[in-house]
């Protein structure tokens, strides 16, 4: 079976910028950017503008859309021949042997080998039950009324009424950054009937801003997501006014491959890497959301990534150098 250079696994932000940096650095890349099950549960297949980087404004789908561009241009260039492109692939198991060479078998139970593995898999944000479903929020997360990244998406609340959905600490600060950052002249805690659980710092700063804690489960969404209007909430006998809504509930890690290989995680189950995204297992890195550590950005998946693909192609030209010594 043939050995080759890198396996890059994901599709996101940080999967593609892996690929482009691994074949510009004419290294042969196996590349997995998920199945069709894999890309709906992603990240990057749900968002859609992306309006805190330069240049992102124009795409409908701020991650898809540039990023199939790139693999596109990648595909019909000079280095195609380094770009292996298993699209609508996922690898569903991976191995290292004992010689420590990787062994990924994916979904349609293709096997594969690779030196090296930069695992991208990244993660998805916790969705809150109402009416019994996670869909019922998604119509208005889909015109972002409902939204999860504070670093993405805050200033759409500039004097905003807003609702929190979480009951912990962490939306707490969600909510007390985004009250100190926007001037947003009321807002509420929606914890969907869990017992709150702020710690005292947090406890003071909503007392101090006059925010309300809202304990009763969500029932009803008051709104237009037609018309892009969201006017609250209905949590047993009462009535939330909210213009927007962030959702603060934690993320899901998608660390099986990582949890394979034996990789050392987090207490959050995020992998932890060195500066280069090296795991503790020796050929496996991770970029991107997945990584412990990092800001969960477009611009940090790519910064990591980059520095994982030229480590590896460091490691690749060393070993190339030496064996040129020894003919």
């Amino acid at each position: 079976m043939k050995i080759h250079d890198v396996a890059v696994i994901g599709g996101g932000s940080a999967g593609v910028m892996a690929v482009l940096r691994t074949v510009l650095n004419n290294d042969e890349c196996l590349f997995f950017p998920g199945s069709p099950k894999d890309k709906k549960r992603s990240r990057a297949f749900w968002v859609t503008k992306v309006e805190n980087m330069p240049g992102h404004l124009e795409y409908k789908k701020g991650i898809d859309e540039p990023n199939k561009e790139s693999l596109d241009w990648l595909a019909a260039g000079p280095f195609k021949e380094k770009l292996i492109w298993k699209k609508n692939t996922g690898i569903v198991s991976v191995k290292k042997e004992e010689d420590g060479i990787f062994t990924l078998t994916d979904n349609k139970n293709e096997v594969y080998q690779a030196r090296y593995v930069i695992l991208c898999t990244g993660v998805m944000d916790v969705q809150p039950t109402i009416q019994g479903s996670i869909e019922t929020i998604y119509p208005y997360a889909n015109i972002q009324l409902a939204d999860y990244c504070l670093r993405c998406d805050g200033h759409h609340v500039l004097n905003k009424k807003i609702a929190i959905f979480g009951h912990n600490s962490g939306a707490a600060w969600v909510g007390i950054m985004l009250y100190e950052r926007y001037q947003c002249p009321e807002v509420t805690i929606l914890t969907n009937g869990e017992a709150p659980n702020f710690d005292e710092e947090t406890t003071a700063l909503m007392k101090r801003y006059n925010f309300k804690i809202v304990t009763e489960a969500i029932t009803e969404i008051k709104g237009d997501p037609k018309n892009k209007i969201l006017n609250g909430f209905v949590c047993g006998d009462k009535n939330v006014e909210a213009d927007y809504a962030f959702i603060a509930l934690g993320m899901i890690v998608y660390n099986e491959l990582a949890k394979m290989l034996g990789a050392n995680l987090d207490q959050r189950g995020f992998v932890v890497t060195d500066n280069k995204g090296k795991s503790s297992v020796d050929g496996l890195y991770v970029a991107g959301d997945l990584r412990a550590n990092t800001k969960k950005q477009i611009y940090t998946a790519w910064d990591g990534a980059v520095d994982s693909a030229d480590d590896i192609n460091v490691l690749i030209r060393r070993k190339k150098r030496t064996e040129a010594s020894l003919l």
